[in-house]
């Protein structure tokens, strides 16, 4: 309607602008995903239970894997150097916090992976007639997700 006006608290946050800070520095993304967790189900029916059915009981808690894409610089290589930590039985864990950022710069929602490490990296493509950015992706699998509001 013409002439409301409508406080700014209350408009969704945009999700084009945040930061992710891994191992105390803050490295730029073009694209996080996979922040989601799901409690499996766990089904049980007594055999003197009068219903034909199952309960549904919440089961252990299940972390998906985060995907992190950014364009590739010149001599940066820490992902690599990170994915080549791996050996048998043996990774650096780091915990990564992805914060949603408002208008000025500040934490509004964070995010914290809790001893995440990398599981693959997908180099880019590559096109004779493409004019696109060289972008790589890192996938990172992790023990936990926290969410607190900033």
């Amino acid at each position: 309607m013409a002439g409301d006006t409508q406080d700014p608290s209350v408009w969704p946050l945009p999700k084009f602008h945040f930061s992710v800070n891994m191992n105390g520095q803050v490295v730029s993304f073009q694209e996080v995903s996979g922040l989601d967790i799901e409690a499996q189900i766990i089904e049980y029916r007594a055999g003197d239970s009068k219903i034909f059915s199952t309960v549904k009981m919440p089961g252990i808690q299940k972390f998906g894997n985060v995907t992190f894409k950014k364009g590739i610089f010149v001599h940066d290589n820490r992902f690599w150097d990170w994915f080549n930590k791996i050996k048998m039985n043996t990774i650096a864990r780091t915990p990564l916090t992805i914060s949603l950022l408002d208008q000025t710069g500040a934490s509004t929602m964070v995010w914290t992976l809790a001893n995440a490490w990398p599981t693959k990296i997908t180099g880019t493509d590559l096109k004779s007639d493409g004019n696109e950015v060289a972008v790589e992706s890192i996938e990172v699998a992790h023990e936990g997700l926290t969410i607190a509001n900033a």
